[in-house]
């Protein structure tokens, strides 16, 4: 069963970058087939996709102006990890921070770290 779990600042200054790594045992994040996402939700509202990397190296983005201009995701192949960089925060980015597997063309997620409470403020 492969596990997920994410690490980082809870607190994050406005115009700050925020970083946030994740962290995979029990599975390798260059498998073929396999993708791992950023995943967020904001108080009271919906799940946001962000971006992910690839089994490869490759990466893509939520085509959402207010993220994809700011957002980039690297991984560390030794340790097994990957590394969600946020520029420019806000207070509209506080959220809960995911990050998860996911398979297929239609991108399925079906293994989720239990997710980090992220909150930006002065």
């Amino acid at each position: 069963q492969v596990h997920l779990q994410e690490s980082g600042p809870g607190l994050v200054k406005p115009s700050q970058t925020l970083s946030l790594t994740c962290t995979v045992s029990g599975g390798s994040i260059t498998t073929n087939y396999y993708s791992w996402s950023w995943i967020r939700q904001p108080p009271g509202g919906g799940l946001e996709w962000i971006g992910f990397i690839d089994n490869s190296g490759s990466t893509n983005f939520s085509p959402s102006l207010n993220l994809k201009s700011r957002t980039s995701i690297s991984r560390d192949t030794s340790v097994n990890q990957f590394t969600l960089h946020l520029s420019s925060v806000s207070p509209e980015d506080t959220a809960v921070y995911y990050c998860a597997r996911a398979y297929g063309p239609l991108m399925h997620h079906d293994n989720w770290g239990q997710g980090i409470q992220v909150t930006v403020s002065s």
